[in-house]
């Protein structure tokens, strides 16, 4: 069992910058790929960018590709997006997610655990 609480979201003018936290409580958090996804009003919720347990291995949507950085500190059951470079399309109630069962990287699917959301608001 894994539970996440995400942290750090706010309102940031256009070109700003943010860090998202996700503290994780449970054994299972070194050996699950970490994720973050947005939901945006009306949109489906889509992932961001994932890092697997080692943090070797990360994946980018293209949408956020040089402006966004996952990372994760396992000694500290937490994983961050640092996210620069704002624009307004990136809007969105932002959510952690762990998965241990394999699978697409950007699938929703492929993810077991989910914390609560929190707000990113950029204005223009």
């Amino acid at each position: 069992q894994v539970q996440l609480v995400e942290s750090g979201g706010g309102l940031v003018q256009a070109g700003g910058s943010l860090r998202l936290s996700c503290a994780a409580s449970g054994r299972t958090f070194t050996s699950a790929t970490m994720a973050w996804f947005r939901q945006a009003p009306g949109k489906d919720r889509e992932c961001v960018a994932s890092i697997s347990w080692s943090g070797a291995v990360r994946y980018y949507t293209d949408s956020v590709k040089g402006r966004f950085t996952i990372s994760r500190v396992n000694a500290k059951n937490t994983v961050y997006l640092q996210m620069n470079s704002l624009k307004p399309e990136d809007t969105a109630v932002y959510y952690c997610a762990a998965g241990t069962r394999g699978g697409r990287w950007d699938a929703y699917e492929s993810y077991d655990y989910w914390g609560q959301g929190t707000q990113v608001t950029v204005s223009s």
